[in-house]
Protein backbone atom coordinates (compact mmCIF):
# COMPACT_ATOMS: atom_id res chain seq x y z
CA UNK A 1 0.00 0.00 0.00
CA UNK A 2 1.21 3.50 -0.79
CA UNK A 3 0.30 6.57 1.17
CA UNK A 4 -1.46 9.40 -0.65
CA UNK A 5 -1.37 13.15 -0.14
CA UNK A 6 -4.50 12.94 2.03
CA UNK A 7 -3.11 10.19 4.25
CA UNK A 8 -1.69 11.43 7.59
CA UNK A 9 2.08 10.90 7.66
CA UNK A 10 3.91 9.84 10.82
CA UNK A 11 7.08 11.66 11.79
CA UNK A 12 10.41 9.88 12.03
CA UNK A 13 10.31 9.33 15.80
CA UNK A 14 6.81 7.82 15.71
CA UNK A 15 7.84 5.60 12.79
CA UNK A 16 10.73 4.22 14.86
CA UNK A 17 8.57 3.20 17.85
CA UNK A 18 7.21 -0.14 16.50
CA UNK A 19 10.64 -1.14 15.22
CA UNK A 20 12.34 -0.34 18.53
CA UNK A 21 9.57 -2.22 20.35
CA UNK A 22 10.22 -5.26 18.13
CA UNK A 23 14.00 -5.11 18.59
CA UNK A 24 13.67 -4.97 22.39
CA UNK A 25 11.31 -7.94 22.41
CA UNK A 26 13.56 -9.93 20.05
CA UNK A 27 16.62 -9.29 22.23
CA UNK A 28 14.71 -10.38 25.35
CA UNK A 29 13.52 -13.54 23.56
CA UNK A 30 17.03 -14.46 22.39
CA UNK A 31 18.45 -13.94 25.91
CA UNK A 32 15.74 -16.04 27.55
CA UNK A 33 14.92 -18.66 24.91
CA UNK A 34 18.14 -18.65 22.81
CA UNK A 35 17.66 -20.86 19.70
CA UNK A 36 14.11 -21.71 20.79
CA UNK A 37 13.02 -18.09 20.35
CA UNK A 38 11.64 -18.86 16.86
CA UNK A 39 9.27 -21.47 18.27
CA UNK A 40 6.65 -19.02 19.51
CA UNK A 41 8.28 -16.08 21.34
CA UNK A 42 9.40 -14.26 18.17
CA UNK A 43 6.01 -14.83 16.56
CA UNK A 44 4.33 -13.11 19.50
CA UNK A 45 6.91 -10.33 19.41
CA UNK A 46 5.96 -9.65 15.79
CA UNK A 47 2.24 -9.78 16.57
CA UNK A 48 2.55 -7.44 19.56
CA UNK A 49 4.67 -5.04 17.50
CA UNK A 50 1.99 -5.16 14.78
CA UNK A 51 -0.67 -4.31 17.35
CA UNK A 52 1.49 -1.44 18.59
CA UNK A 53 1.84 -0.09 15.03
CA UNK A 54 -1.90 -0.55 14.42
CA UNK A 55 -2.73 1.44 17.56
CA UNK A 56 -0.57 4.31 16.33
CA UNK A 57 -2.27 4.11 12.95
CA UNK A 58 -5.79 4.15 14.39
CA UNK A 59 -5.43 6.59 17.29
CA UNK A 60 -2.63 8.91 16.18
CA UNK A 61 -2.89 8.84 12.39
CA UNK A 62 -6.69 8.34 12.32
CA UNK A 63 -6.49 5.54 9.79
CA UNK A 64 -9.60 3.36 9.43
CA UNK A 65 -9.24 -0.18 10.73
CA UNK A 66 -10.34 -1.55 7.36
CA UNK A 67 -7.28 0.04 5.72
CA UNK A 68 -4.96 -1.70 8.17
CA UNK A 69 -6.78 -5.00 7.85
CA UNK A 70 -6.58 -4.90 4.04
CA UNK A 71 -2.86 -4.10 4.22
CA UNK A 72 -2.32 -7.02 6.60
CA UNK A 73 -4.18 -9.45 4.33
CA UNK A 74 -2.40 -8.19 1.20
CA UNK A 75 0.96 -8.56 2.91
CA UNK A 76 0.18 -12.13 3.99
CA UNK A 77 -0.92 -12.98 0.45
CA UNK A 78 2.56 -12.05 -0.81
CA UNK A 79 4.00 -14.90 1.28
CA UNK A 80 1.46 -17.57 0.26
CA UNK A 81 3.73 -18.96 -2.45
CA UNK A 82 6.53 -19.36 0.09
CA UNK A 83 4.22 -21.15 2.54
CA UNK A 84 2.96 -23.54 -0.13
CA UNK A 85 6.54 -24.35 -1.15
CA UNK A 86 7.42 -24.94 2.50
CA UNK A 87 4.58 -27.44 2.91
CA UNK A 88 5.63 -29.34 -0.22
CA UNK A 89 9.31 -29.29 0.78
CA UNK A 90 8.43 -30.65 4.23
CA UNK A 91 6.72 -33.64 2.63
CA UNK A 92 9.45 -33.98 0.01
CA UNK A 93 12.16 -34.26 2.68
CA UNK A 94 10.43 -37.14 4.46
CA UNK A 95 9.47 -38.95 1.22
CA UNK A 96 12.95 -38.58 -0.28
CA UNK A 97 14.32 -40.04 2.97
CA UNK A 98 11.94 -42.99 2.87
CA UNK A 99 12.44 -43.63 -0.84
CA UNK A 100 16.21 -43.78 -0.39
CA UNK A 101 16.97 -40.72 -2.55
CA UNK A 102 18.66 -38.69 0.21
CA UNK A 103 20.35 -41.76 1.77
CA UNK A 104 21.74 -42.55 -1.71
CA UNK A 105 23.20 -39.04 -2.11
CA UNK A 106 24.70 -39.28 1.38
CA UNK A 107 26.11 -42.72 0.59
CA UNK A 108 27.90 -41.51 -2.53
CA UNK A 109 28.86 -38.19 -0.98
CA UNK A 110 30.60 -39.80 1.99
CA UNK A 111 32.75 -41.85 -0.40
CA UNK A 112 33.59 -39.09 -2.86
CA UNK A 113 34.05 -35.92 -0.77
CA UNK A 114 37.20 -35.31 1.26
CA UNK A 115 36.20 -33.84 4.67
CA UNK A 116 38.90 -31.15 4.41
CA UNK A 117 37.34 -29.65 1.26
CA UNK A 118 33.72 -30.51 2.07
CA UNK A 119 32.62 -26.93 2.83
CA UNK A 120 34.27 -25.67 -0.37
CA UNK A 121 32.60 -28.40 -2.43
CA UNK A 122 29.22 -27.85 -0.74
CA UNK A 123 29.33 -24.16 -1.63
CA UNK A 124 30.43 -24.86 -5.21
CA UNK A 125 27.81 -27.56 -5.84
CA UNK A 126 25.05 -25.33 -4.44
CA UNK A 127 26.19 -22.47 -6.68
CA UNK A 128 26.11 -24.65 -9.80
CA UNK A 129 22.65 -26.05 -9.03
CA UNK A 130 21.24 -22.60 -8.25
CA UNK A 131 22.81 -21.15 -11.39
CA UNK A 132 21.10 -23.85 -13.45
CA UNK A 133 17.74 -23.57 -11.70
CA UNK A 134 17.64 -19.88 -10.78
CA UNK A 135 16.34 -20.73 -7.32
CA UNK A 136 18.17 -20.65 -3.98
CA UNK A 137 15.08 -22.08 -2.30
CA UNK A 138 14.87 -25.11 -4.60
CA UNK A 139 18.62 -25.67 -4.17
CA UNK A 140 18.35 -25.76 -0.38
CA UNK A 141 15.22 -27.92 -0.54
CA UNK A 142 16.91 -30.58 -2.68
CA UNK A 143 20.71 -30.86 -2.79
CA UNK A 144 21.03 -28.75 0.37
CA UNK A 145 19.26 -31.40 2.46
CA UNK A 146 21.74 -34.06 1.35
CA UNK A 147 24.76 -31.80 1.94
CA UNK A 148 23.56 -31.03 5.47
CA UNK A 149 23.25 -34.75 6.16
CA UNK A 150 26.71 -35.51 4.71
CA UNK A 151 28.26 -32.73 6.79
CA UNK A 152 26.55 -34.01 9.91
CA UNK A 153 27.94 -37.50 9.28
CA UNK A 154 31.45 -36.13 8.70
CA UNK A 155 31.27 -34.23 11.99
CA UNK A 156 31.23 -30.77 10.42
CA UNK A 157 29.13 -28.30 12.47
CA UNK A 158 25.74 -27.96 10.84
CA UNK A 159 25.87 -24.14 10.95
CA UNK A 160 29.01 -24.18 8.80
CA UNK A 161 27.45 -26.55 6.26
CA UNK A 162 24.26 -24.48 6.05
CA UNK A 163 26.37 -21.33 5.57
CA UNK A 164 28.23 -22.97 2.68
CA UNK A 165 24.99 -24.19 1.06
CA UNK A 166 23.30 -20.81 1.41
CA UNK A 167 26.36 -18.90 0.16
CA UNK A 168 26.54 -20.99 -2.99
CA UNK A 169 22.77 -21.03 -3.51
CA UNK A 170 22.45 -17.25 -3.33
CA UNK A 171 25.41 -16.65 -5.64
CA UNK A 172 23.89 -18.94 -8.25
CA UNK A 173 20.45 -17.40 -7.74
CA UNK A 174 21.82 -13.86 -8.23
CA UNK A 175 23.77 -14.69 -11.38
CA UNK A 176 21.10 -16.81 -13.09
CA UNK A 177 18.82 -15.26 -15.74
CA UNK A 178 16.20 -17.77 -14.60
CA UNK A 179 15.93 -16.20 -11.13
CA UNK A 180 12.84 -14.17 -10.26
CA UNK A 181 14.81 -11.64 -8.17
CA UNK A 182 17.42 -11.31 -10.92
CA UNK A 183 14.62 -10.37 -13.30
CA UNK A 184 12.80 -8.17 -10.76
CA UNK A 185 15.77 -5.94 -9.83
CA UNK A 186 16.57 -4.63 -13.36
CA UNK A 187 12.86 -4.24 -14.12
CA UNK A 188 12.47 -1.97 -11.08
CA UNK A 189 15.68 -0.03 -11.81
CA UNK A 190 15.06 0.46 -15.53
CA UNK A 191 17.67 -1.74 -17.21
CA UNK A 192 17.77 -5.17 -18.87
CA UNK A 193 18.62 -8.45 -17.20
CA UNK A 194 21.85 -9.29 -19.05
CA UNK A 195 23.28 -5.80 -18.47
CA UNK A 196 22.34 -6.30 -14.82
CA UNK A 197 24.04 -9.72 -14.59
CA UNK A 198 27.24 -8.50 -16.29
CA UNK A 199 27.43 -5.57 -13.88
CA UNK A 200 26.96 -7.85 -10.85
CA UNK A 201 30.14 -9.74 -11.77
CA UNK A 202 32.16 -6.88 -10.21
CA UNK A 203 30.57 -7.41 -6.79
CA UNK A 204 29.37 -11.01 -6.74
CA UNK A 205 32.57 -12.37 -8.31
CA UNK A 206 34.99 -11.09 -5.63
CA UNK A 207 32.48 -11.89 -2.85
CA UNK A 208 32.13 -15.50 -4.05
CA UNK A 209 35.90 -15.90 -4.53
CA UNK A 210 36.52 -14.71 -0.96
CA UNK A 211 33.74 -16.99 0.32
CA UNK A 212 35.24 -20.05 -1.37
CA UNK A 213 38.69 -19.21 0.02
CA UNK A 214 37.11 -18.79 3.44
CA UNK A 215 35.48 -22.25 3.24
CA UNK A 216 38.78 -23.80 2.11
CA UNK A 217 40.58 -22.26 5.09
CA UNK A 218 37.77 -23.27 7.45
CA UNK A 219 37.88 -26.84 6.15
CA UNK A 220 41.63 -27.21 6.52
CA UNK A 221 42.02 -25.60 9.93
CA UNK A 222 38.80 -26.65 11.64
CA UNK A 223 39.56 -29.60 13.88
CA UNK A 224 36.08 -30.17 15.48
CA UNK A 225 34.73 -33.67 15.97
CA UNK A 226 35.65 -34.93 12.51
CA UNK A 227 34.33 -38.46 12.09
CA UNK A 228 36.90 -41.25 11.81
CA UNK A 229 37.05 -43.63 8.85
CA UNK A 230 35.52 -46.29 11.10
CA UNK A 231 32.57 -44.03 11.94
CA UNK A 232 31.99 -43.22 8.27
CA UNK A 233 32.21 -46.90 7.31
CA UNK A 234 29.66 -47.73 10.02
CA UNK A 235 27.25 -45.19 8.52
CA UNK A 236 27.79 -46.60 5.02
CA UNK A 237 27.15 -50.14 6.26
CA UNK A 238 23.96 -49.07 8.05
CA UNK A 239 22.66 -47.33 4.92
CA UNK A 240 23.37 -50.44 2.84
CA UNK A 241 21.54 -52.60 5.38
CA UNK A 242 18.34 -50.54 5.56
CA UNK A 243 18.03 -49.03 2.07
CA UNK A 244 18.27 -50.30 -1.47
CA UNK A 245 21.11 -48.21 -2.95
CA UNK A 246 20.23 -47.83 -6.61
CA UNK A 247 21.72 -45.11 -8.84
CA UNK A 248 18.37 -45.00 -10.68
CA UNK A 249 17.04 -43.01 -7.73
CA UNK A 250 19.24 -40.07 -8.78
CA UNK A 251 16.90 -39.56 -11.73
CA UNK A 252 14.32 -38.00 -9.41
CA UNK A 253 16.39 -35.01 -8.14
CA UNK A 254 18.01 -34.71 -11.58
CA UNK A 255 14.56 -34.38 -13.18
CA UNK A 256 13.52 -31.73 -10.62
CA UNK A 257 16.66 -29.71 -11.41
CA UNK A 258 16.00 -29.99 -15.16
CA UNK A 259 12.37 -28.89 -14.74
CA UNK A 260 13.30 -25.81 -12.71
CA UNK A 261 16.16 -25.02 -15.12
CA UNK A 262 13.64 -25.09 -17.97
CA UNK A 263 11.70 -22.41 -16.11
CA UNK A 264 8.98 -24.56 -14.59
CA UNK A 265 7.87 -22.78 -11.38
CA UNK A 266 9.31 -24.21 -8.16
CA UNK A 267 5.96 -25.32 -6.71
CA UNK A 268 4.89 -27.71 -9.51
CA UNK A 269 8.48 -28.92 -10.01
CA UNK A 270 8.84 -29.82 -6.32
CA UNK A 271 5.36 -31.39 -6.32
CA UNK A 272 6.37 -33.64 -9.21
CA UNK A 273 9.56 -34.48 -7.30
CA UNK A 274 7.40 -35.43 -4.32
CA UNK A 275 5.13 -37.67 -6.43
CA UNK A 276 8.10 -39.36 -8.10
CA UNK A 277 9.59 -39.98 -4.65
CA UNK A 278 6.32 -41.63 -3.55
CA UNK A 279 6.36 -43.83 -6.66
CA UNK A 280 9.96 -44.84 -5.92
CA UNK A 281 9.13 -46.19 -2.45
CA UNK A 282 7.36 -49.43 -3.50
CA UNK A 283 9.70 -49.81 -6.49
CA UNK A 284 13.01 -49.59 -4.59
CA UNK A 285 12.34 -49.91 -0.85
CA UNK A 286 10.16 -53.01 -0.42
CA UNK A 287 12.30 -54.42 2.44
CA UNK A 288 12.02 -51.12 4.32
CA UNK A 289 8.26 -51.01 3.70
CA UNK A 290 7.85 -54.51 5.09
CA UNK A 291 9.35 -53.37 8.41
CA UNK A 292 7.03 -50.35 8.59
CA UNK A 293 3.65 -51.79 7.59
CA UNK A 294 1.73 -54.91 6.67
CA UNK A 295 1.85 -55.84 3.03
CA UNK A 296 -0.93 -54.60 0.80
CA UNK A 297 -1.95 -51.41 -0.94
CA UNK A 298 -3.87 -50.07 2.08
CA UNK A 299 -0.86 -50.48 4.36
CA UNK A 300 1.51 -48.79 1.91
CA UNK A 301 -0.97 -45.97 1.35
CA UNK A 302 -1.28 -45.36 5.09
CA UNK A 303 2.43 -45.37 5.89
CA UNK A 304 3.34 -43.15 2.92
CA UNK A 305 0.71 -40.50 3.77
CA UNK A 306 1.64 -40.60 7.45
CA UNK A 307 5.30 -40.12 6.55
CA UNK A 308 4.51 -37.22 4.19
CA UNK A 309 2.44 -35.51 6.87
CA UNK A 310 4.30 -36.26 10.11
CA UNK A 311 7.82 -37.07 8.91
CA UNK A 312 10.02 -40.12 8.38
CA UNK A 313 11.36 -42.04 11.37
CA UNK A 314 13.73 -44.99 11.45
CA UNK A 315 15.43 -47.03 14.16
CA UNK A 316 18.65 -48.62 12.93
CA UNK A 317 20.60 -48.87 16.15
CA UNK A 318 23.01 -46.25 14.82
CA UNK A 319 22.31 -42.99 16.67
CA UNK A 320 23.83 -40.84 13.93
CA UNK A 321 21.64 -42.39 11.23
CA UNK A 322 18.51 -42.24 13.37
CA UNK A 323 18.99 -38.53 14.13
CA UNK A 324 19.96 -37.79 10.54
CA UNK A 325 17.13 -39.53 8.72
CA UNK A 326 14.23 -39.08 11.16
CA UNK A 327 12.93 -35.75 9.92
CA UNK A 328 10.70 -33.91 7.48
CA UNK A 329 6.94 -33.99 7.08
CA UNK A 330 4.47 -31.24 6.27
CA UNK A 331 3.84 -30.68 9.99
CA UNK A 332 7.52 -29.83 10.57
CA UNK A 333 7.09 -26.64 8.53
CA UNK A 334 4.06 -25.25 10.38
CA UNK A 335 6.14 -23.29 12.90
CA UNK A 336 8.11 -21.65 10.09
CA UNK A 337 4.88 -20.74 8.30
CA UNK A 338 3.58 -19.24 11.54
CA UNK A 339 6.71 -17.07 11.74
CA UNK A 340 6.36 -15.92 8.12
CA UNK A 341 2.70 -14.96 8.55
CA UNK A 342 3.44 -12.94 11.70
CA UNK A 343 6.34 -11.20 9.96
CA UNK A 344 4.20 -10.27 6.96
CA UNK A 345 1.53 -8.84 9.29
CA UNK A 346 4.16 -6.59 10.86
CA UNK A 347 5.48 -5.46 7.47
CA UNK A 348 1.96 -4.77 6.22
CA UNK A 349 1.16 -2.63 9.26
CA UNK A 350 4.30 -0.51 8.88
CA UNK A 351 3.61 0.07 5.20
CA UNK A 352 -0.08 0.88 5.75
CA UNK A 353 0.82 3.48 8.37
CA UNK A 354 3.44 5.05 6.09
CA UNK A 355 6.19 4.25 8.59
CA UNK A 356 8.26 2.18 6.20
CA UNK A 357 8.26 4.94 3.61
CA UNK A 358 9.04 7.62 6.21
CA UNK A 359 12.04 5.71 7.54
CA UNK A 360 13.36 5.12 4.02
CA UNK A 361 13.03 8.82 3.15
CA UNK A 362 15.05 9.71 6.23
CA UNK A 363 17.89 7.54 4.96
CA UNK A 364 17.76 9.30 1.56
CA UNK A 365 18.33 12.70 3.18
CA UNK A 366 21.87 11.79 4.25
CA UNK A 367 23.00 11.14 0.65
CA UNK A 368 25.79 13.50 -0.43
CA UNK A 369 27.51 11.64 -3.27
CA UNK A 370 27.92 8.36 -5.13
CA UNK A 371 29.38 6.46 -2.19
CA UNK A 372 26.74 7.54 0.27
CA UNK A 373 23.99 6.88 -2.32
CA UNK A 374 25.13 3.27 -2.73
CA UNK A 375 25.46 2.92 1.04
CA UNK A 376 22.00 4.38 1.61
CA UNK A 377 20.47 2.06 -0.98
CA UNK A 378 22.04 -1.02 0.57
CA UNK A 379 21.10 0.12 4.09
CA UNK A 380 17.51 0.62 2.94
CA UNK A 381 17.39 -2.88 1.47
CA UNK A 382 18.70 -4.44 4.67
CA UNK A 383 16.36 -2.29 6.75
CA UNK A 384 13.38 -3.31 4.61
CA UNK A 385 14.33 -6.98 4.94
CA UNK A 386 14.28 -6.51 8.72
CA UNK A 387 10.97 -4.65 8.80
CA UNK A 388 8.86 -5.78 5.83
CA UNK A 389 10.27 -9.33 6.18
CA UNK A 390 10.24 -10.09 2.47
CA UNK A 391 13.08 -9.93 -0.09
CA UNK A 392 10.77 -8.83 -2.90
CA UNK A 393 9.67 -5.76 -0.97
CA UNK A 394 13.34 -5.16 -0.11
CA UNK A 395 14.05 -4.97 -3.84
CA UNK A 396 10.96 -3.11 -5.07
CA UNK A 397 10.66 -0.39 -2.40
CA UNK A 398 14.31 0.86 -2.38
CA UNK A 399 14.52 0.60 -6.20
CA UNK A 400 11.43 2.78 -6.57
CA UNK A 401 12.60 5.20 -3.92
CA UNK A 402 16.19 5.67 -5.17
CA UNK A 403 15.59 5.53 -8.93
CA UNK A 404 15.26 9.31 -9.22
CA UNK A 405 18.31 9.90 -7.02
CA UNK A 406 20.51 7.69 -9.21
CA UNK A 407 19.32 9.63 -12.25
CA UNK A 408 20.10 12.97 -10.58
CA UNK A 409 23.65 11.79 -9.83
CA UNK A 410 24.07 10.67 -13.46
CA UNK A 411 24.43 6.98 -12.51
CA UNK A 412 23.28 4.30 -14.95
CA UNK A 413 20.26 2.22 -13.82
CA UNK A 414 22.39 -0.93 -13.69
CA UNK A 415 24.18 0.53 -10.64
CA UNK A 416 20.85 0.67 -8.82
CA UNK A 417 19.75 -2.82 -9.88
CA UNK A 418 23.11 -4.21 -8.71
CA UNK A 419 22.92 -2.46 -5.35
CA UNK A 420 19.39 -3.67 -4.53
CA UNK A 421 20.31 -7.26 -5.40
CA UNK A 422 23.61 -7.08 -3.52
CA UNK A 423 21.62 -6.34 -0.38
CA UNK A 424 17.90 -6.98 -0.92
CA UNK A 425 18.25 -10.54 -2.18
CA UNK A 426 21.18 -11.91 -0.20
CA UNK A 427 20.50 -10.46 3.27
CA UNK A 428 16.92 -11.75 3.52
CA UNK A 429 18.24 -15.15 4.59
CA UNK A 430 20.16 -13.53 7.49
CA UNK A 431 17.01 -12.23 9.21
CA UNK A 432 15.29 -14.93 11.34
CA UNK A 433 11.78 -13.54 10.85
CA UNK A 434 12.18 -12.75 7.15
CA UNK A 435 10.51 -15.23 4.79
CA UNK A 436 13.96 -16.11 3.39
CA UNK A 437 15.54 -16.70 6.79
CA UNK A 438 12.55 -18.65 8.07
CA UNK A 439 12.44 -20.81 4.94
CA UNK A 440 16.10 -21.84 4.95
CA UNK A 441 16.16 -22.39 8.71
CA UNK A 442 13.10 -24.62 8.43
CA UNK A 443 14.26 -26.60 5.39
CA UNK A 444 17.88 -27.10 6.50
CA UNK A 445 16.96 -27.65 10.14
CA UNK A 446 19.42 -25.01 11.38
CA UNK A 447 18.57 -21.84 13.28
CA UNK A 448 19.32 -18.59 11.44
CA UNK A 449 21.71 -17.38 14.14
CA UNK A 450 23.66 -20.67 13.89
CA UNK A 451 24.35 -20.39 10.16
CA UNK A 452 24.55 -16.57 9.90
CA UNK A 453 28.29 -16.21 10.75
CA UNK A 454 29.15 -18.71 7.99
CA UNK A 455 27.08 -17.16 5.17
CA UNK A 456 30.29 -15.63 3.83
CA UNK A 457 28.91 -14.66 0.42
CA UNK A 458 25.74 -13.09 1.85
CA UNK A 459 27.78 -10.97 4.27
CA UNK A 460 30.51 -10.02 1.78
CA UNK A 461 28.25 -9.15 -1.14
CA UNK A 462 26.84 -5.87 0.29
CA UNK A 463 30.25 -4.98 1.78
CA UNK A 464 31.97 -5.31 -1.60
CA UNK A 465 29.20 -3.23 -3.17
CA UNK A 466 29.63 -0.49 -0.56
CA UNK A 467 33.43 -0.51 -1.06
CA UNK A 468 33.16 -0.12 -4.84
CA UNK A 469 30.65 2.69 -4.37
CA UNK A 470 32.83 4.51 -1.86
CA UNK A 471 35.86 4.16 -4.16
CA UNK A 472 33.73 5.15 -7.18
CA UNK A 473 34.83 1.97 -8.97
CA UNK A 474 32.71 0.24 -11.66
CA UNK A 475 30.08 2.97 -11.22
CA UNK A 476 29.04 3.49 -14.83
CA UNK A 477 27.45 6.79 -15.82
CA UNK A 478 24.32 7.29 -17.92
CA UNK A 479 26.35 8.74 -20.81
CA UNK A 480 28.72 5.76 -20.78
CA UNK A 481 25.85 3.30 -20.83
CA UNK A 482 24.19 5.17 -23.70
CA UNK A 483 27.43 5.20 -25.70
CA UNK A 484 27.97 1.48 -25.09
CA UNK A 485 24.40 0.73 -26.24
CA UNK A 486 24.93 2.69 -29.46
CA UNK A 487 28.22 0.92 -30.13
CA UNK A 488 26.51 -2.45 -29.71
CA UNK A 489 23.86 -1.66 -32.38
CA UNK A 490 24.61 -2.89 -35.92
CA UNK A 491 25.30 -0.19 -38.46
CA UNK A 492 22.55 0.52 -40.97
CA UNK A 493 23.13 1.21 -44.63
CA UNK A 494 21.45 4.39 -45.86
Amino acid sequence: METTENTPRPNLIVSLFPLLFLIVMMVINVVIYKDDSTFGPNQYALLLSSIFAACIGIFALKLPYKTLEDAMINSISMALQATLILLIVGSLISIWMMSGIVPLMIYYGLQLINPNVFLFVACLISAIVALCTGSSWSTSGTIGIALIAIGHTLGVPVGMVAGAVISGAYFGDKMSPLSDTTNLAPAMAGTDIFTHIRHMVYTSGPAMAMALIGFLILGYFYQGNMASNEDIQAVLTTIEKHFNISPWLLLVPALVIVMVARRMPALPALTIGLLLGIAAIPLFQQPLLSTMTDTGIAGIYKVVLTTAAAGFTIETGNTTIDELFSRGGMASMLNTIWLIICAMIFGGMLEACGMLQRLAEAILKVVRGTGSLIGATIASCIFTNMTASDQYIAIVLPARMFRGAFKRYGLAPKNLSRAVEDAGTVTSVLVPWNSGGAFHAGVLGVSTLAYLPFCFFNILSPLVSIFLGAMNLTMDRIEEEHTAALAAKPETVG
